[in-house]
């Protein structure tokens, strides 16, 4: 008597056979086991995964004879329907413009999730002339990082009722520039470094048992640390970083914004008339700051730009395009290094590049910057500010002043 296969010695077969079967091949051997197993089609379907109307096909291919000089071909050339992104090669494009404004999650992980289901995804590209499903958006998402899970709340951004409408003012003032052709930067300020023989994270290559010595504590000597304040053009994808060693203030930030619009910006937008920043709600570039706006009034009216700004709701520092775009990568570069003077930390700062072709340069920065510089009341009415109607604390313009004749 013939002993009948298990579920079990069925599954570890298909695991072991599956990397090597054709269509075909998997088809007939589906329906071998199904005539010699206990369960069936059912037991070779519930181990395997196959769908019944494959197995069931294999079984009766088998019972009616196979044809030996029959010529094997999976599939007969250009069979089969092709992909949907094939069909449509926009849809990925326009499916990421759909969710890319009001993602939740770390940005910079590998896993995000967006707050629209993908019933309402597939209506809305339903309606730009991409016909799809439901069910093919969220394999799309899948296939980009994306998960979609049930209600949660985060600890970054949540708190702001405004927060996704404010990303997708930032998504269309973006896409409003760029359509005229006009730059578009994301700026901040990187983490504080110290400059000296310190442990950096990370591991780099060195030949076995000789790693690069560091000191034993983290205390700050003579050398002092760095601030590197990162300008990155979001159109050409390249980006500008003022290596600061005195204080992070909004001084700073501007002067590294003109610098970057002195080296870079001027000779890649030779007829702007107009510049947007997105910046963080915090910090030196802080929507708060006086000194931040007065700085910008000054770079307008020196420059004759056209100065917006719009600013990420509190709490949301990580989803400004700069963090992964730039300081990533720069973190990576100098992994497992110790930055041991001002030249190497401009050296490996300048010599970050990427597969998608980013390009940096990076300069050091050893102005003085006063902390406490105060703006007073008439100066701040002085202003040329227009505030956008929608949440004008985060989005305005500031406008050139009129240079009066000495």
């Amino acid at each position: 008597m013939v002993e009948m296969a298990t579920e079990d010695e069925i599954q570890r077969k298909y695991k072991a056979l599956s990397p090597i079967l054709d269509e075909r091949a998997r088809r007939l051997w589906a329906g071998a086991e199904a005539e010699h197993s206990e369960g069936g089609i059912a037991a070779v379907e519930r181990a395997t995964g196959l769908s019944r109307t494959t197995i069931r096909a294999g079984r009766d291919e088998l019972r009616t004879g196979l044809d030996p000089e029959e010529v094997v071909n999976v599939r007969r050339p250009g069979a089969g329907r092709p992909p949907l992104e094939e069909r449509n090669p926009g849809i990925v494009a326009a499916l990421e413009a759909l969710v890319d404004p009001v993602t939740r999650g770390d940005p910079e992980s590998p896993l995000r999730w967006t707050s629209k289901s993908t019933r309402k995804l597939a209506a809305e590209l339903t309606a730009q002339g991409m016909k799809v499903s439901p069910q093919k958006v969220g394999e799309l998402l899948y296939a980009a990082g994306y998960s979609l899970q049930a209600t949660h709340k985060t600890l970054e951004g949540e708190q702001h009722p405004d927060r996704n409408a404010q990303f997708e003012y930032i998504n269309d003032r973006v896409d409003g520039f760029h359509a005229r052709g006009a730059p578009v930067i994301s700026v901040d300020t990187k983490k504080k470094e110290l400059v000296g023989e310190f442990k950096n994270a990370g591991r780099e290559w060195h030949p076995a048992g000789e790693p690069t010595p560091v000191r034993v504590h983290d205390f700050i000597d003579e050398k002092g640390k760095v601030i590197p304040y990162g300008v990155y053009d979001l159109g050409r994808n390249q980006a500008w970083v003022n290596v600061g060693v005195d204080h992070d203030t909004p001084a700073f930030a501007v002067r590294s914004i003109a610098d970057w619009w002195k080296h870079m910006g001027k000779k890649a937008y030779p007829n702007a008339t107009e510049l947007l920043i997105t910046a963080d709600a915090g910090g030196s570039n802080s929507y708060r700051s006086r000194l931040w706006k007065a700085e910008l009034q000054r770079f307008a009216t020196r420059t004759g730009l056209t100065i917006a700004v719009s600013h990420f709701p509190p709490s949301t520092s990580k989803w400004n395009k700069i963090e992964h775009r730039l300081f990533c990568h720069i973190t990576e570069n100098w992994r497992g290094r110790p930055l041991v003077d001002h030249e190497t930390v401009v050296q490996l700062i300048g010599s970050v590049r990427t597969k998608t072709g980013l390009v940096v340069k990076a300069k050091l920065d050893t102005r003085e910057y006063p902390i406490g510089v105060e703006v007073s009341d008439d100066e701040m009415q002085g202003l040329n500010i227009d505030r956008d109607r929608f949440h004008g604390d985060w989005n305005y313009s500031l406008s050139p002043s009129i240079r009066r004749a000495a």
